[in-house]
């Protein structure tokens, strides 16, 4: 136990800049001391005494604002950070080197008794602030679950999940774009002054990680719609490319008596849309 407690030190000062000393986790740290508690509430759960157990985890409750059932599970070296609003189910597993910020929800949407209703959490897995994981499946070792995002299905080992409902990142999106190039039909290469637009796609999600939610760059649907803007400017410049190609072709020559008709007057021969703007307006 005293080992434990030993490294659960450890892996706050090894994670929390803010975190000076040994005896300022042990004395300033709620997430410390839930987890302190919640180590003598489970003991008694394990023995059968299930009302003293209750009763510690309700103390705990109210004296650091992290509620963990009794039966929780809970390895070594868990950090729960500022942990305000914490919530951890009955049959929660937590596993080694979680970290677990303020306001997060491990619960369950089954009524059913005995069953297994609430998240296993392999080892190394973070959980953004006001996260929600909800049910009885496993979310895989080093994944992240992205601040504010509700997570109601399994999550693979090392992918990243955000929004609500939770939508899990490509990891690679450039491995993903060739996958997609090779099973599409093939397509002229645009033209060398189209090539400006074309690079000016969205890059691969980034592998970083807020706990906070203060980056877009991880959300798949602004991933999407940059890539709508792109794909949107480069088709208007290649339709001003041919538009352009048409005029000079109407031109008549030295030697011709008849007139070439006109282009229409709603012939756009200029690129007007601009995918800055749209990014501007999502970032």
């Amino acid at each position: 136990m005293l080992r434990t407690f030993q490294d659960d030190i450890r892996c706050i000062l090894e994670r929390d800049p803010a975190a000076r000393s040994a005896w300022e986790v042990v004395l300033c740290y709620p997430g410390f001391h839930a987890l302190v508690l919640h180590r003598v509430a489970h003991g008694a759960w394990q023995r059968g005494w299930r009302l003293l157990g209750r009763w510690l985890s309700h103390l705990n409750r109210w004296l650091t604002g992290i509620e963990i059932h009794p039966g929780a599970r809970i390895g070594r070296r868990v950090f729960i950070d500022h942990g305000m609003g914490v919530v951890i189910g009955e049959m929660t597993e937590i596993h080694d080197n979680v970290t677990i910020y303020q306001g997060v929800t491990l619960g369950g949407t089954s009524l059913v008794k005995g069953a297994k209703r609430h998240p296993t959490l392999e080892s190394g897995v973070i959980v953004g602030a006001n996260a929600c994981v909800l049910g009885g499946f496993t979310v895989g070792a080093d994944a992240r679950v992205g601040s504010g995002a509700v997570v109601t299905k399994p999550v693979p080992p090392g992918a990243t999940v955000v929004g609500n409902p939770g939508r899990i990142i490509e990891r690679d999106a450039a491995q993903a774009d060739t996958a997609r190039a090779d099973t599409a039909p093939s397509a002229p290469a645009p033209a060398p002054s189209a090539a400006p637009a074309a690079q000016a796609g969205v890059q691969a999600p980034s592998e970083g990680f807020s706990a906070y939610g203060v980056s877009n760059g991880d959300d798949p649907l602004t991933v999407a719609v940059h890539r709508l803007a792109d794909q949107t400017q480069l088709q208007e410049h290649q339709i001003a490319l041919l538009w352009q190609a048409m005029q000079s072709l109407r031109q008549p020559a030295a030697s011709d008596s008849a007139p070439c008709s006109p282009l229409p007057d709603e012939a756009l021969t200029h690129e007007c849309f601009r995918s800055q703007d749209i990014r501007k307006l999502l970032d």
